[in-house]
């Protein structure tokens, strides 16, 4: 059983870091040893059993730290179980329906032989950095819209899958 789990993300404005530590607190209520930790900051993966891989999304594709992460990782990634996230609508999407990844992660997706992605509603508030971030929230179009009981529910069916244990 895996026991020794990373969960990396790309973020600008911290909504994303959000999800990362709600799975990876998941992860640990299922025995798991974890650590959450932004993907630039991480320099080996060689001694975690298991990865998760988050990214925020911009203009359709993963923030860069996350993409930088899964190429600078591959050969290690590869070897063992890696499940990915995105996040990034700005409206209900994310909750009324499954959303496919977009190319860049469906490559990586394919390149490293990942057991699993899911899009889940982003975040973007008052305060945002960024031109655009910032002009999306003056036009009345950020909120959050991030479901945090679908990304329990989500980290719960990963943790399962690490742990062998039956669902409950």
């Amino acid at each position: 059983m895996p026991g020794n789990v990373l969960v990396a993300y790309g973020t600008t404005n911290g909504s994303t870091a959000q999800i990362a530590e709600t799975v990876a607190d998941v992860l640990r209520k299922d025995g798991l040893t974890v650590e959450a930790a932004p993907a630039a900051s991480v320099s080996d993966v060689t001694h975690y059993d298991a990865v998760v891989v988050g990214a925020g999304l911009y203009a359709g594709r993963w923030h860069k730290d996350a993409r930088r992460f899964v190429r600078r990782h591959r050969r290690a990634l590869a070897e063992r179980p890696l499940w990915l996230f995105s996040s990034g609508p700005l409206d209900a999407s994310a909750s009324e329906r499954e959303i496919p990844p977009v190319s860049g992660v469906r490559r990586t997706m394919i390149r490293l032989d990942a057991k699993g992605h899911v899009t889940f509603g982003g975040c973007l508030v008052e305060g945002a950095k960024g031109r655009m971030a910032r002009m999306i929230v003056r036009n009345g179009k950020g909120s959050d819209f991030r479901d945090f009981t679908a990304i329990e529910n989500w980290a719960a069916e990963v943790a399962q899958e690490l742990t062998g244990a039956p669902k409950n």
